[in-house]
């Protein structure tokens, strides 16, 4: 083997094992990701895990200013839970919790959506939710420069 070739050799496999290093990091960092993004055991989201009063909230007052991208058959099967009384193993959505600067609430919410159009396809007036306050900041993350300037 000529001296190139074996350097040549060299670099590959400090550049394999780099890349296996670095696919190995990079699972290890999206799977600490998932797990703080995902639900617990309980059904609560990272953002309202600490809260555990749950709330009807009216769905005429929640703000969705995300369309939402809907699997059918998750939506059937949560109206089927809803309807059969299960409604107990239906976790509640979060909802932001916005106090305007003259007092007015606002509620806005950006997850649950197959759970907020079973409860809107069963005509129902309110949905279970947990309150998590929010400042028109934490909201600007969601919505960027489209959120509103001032919130009365």
């Amino acid at each position: 083997m000529s001296f190139i070739s074996s350097i040549a050799l060299q670099v590959n496999r400090r550049k394999n094992s780099l890349v296996r290093l670095k696919t190995s990091s990079t699972e290890v960092i999206l799977a600490r990701f998932a797990k703080k993004m995902s639900f617990n055991a309980n059904g609560n989201s990272v953002h309202s895990a600490a809260i555990t009063e749950v709330h009807n909230v009216p769905m005429s007052v929640i703000h969705r200013p995300i369309p939402p991208v809907l699997d059918e058959a998750k939506v059937q099967s949560l109206m089927n839970s809803i309807q059969n009384e299960a409604e107990g193993d239906v976790p509640p959505i979060d909802v932001l919790w916005i106090k305007g600067t003259e007092g007015g609430d606002y509620f806005y919410s950006f997850g649950g959506c197959h759970r907020y159009e079973a409860y809107k396809r069963l005509n129902r007036e309110s949905i279970k939710a947990k309150l998590v306050q929010s400042t028109l900041q934490d909201l600007y993350h969601y919505m960027g420069s489209s959120t509103p300037k001032y919130l009365k």
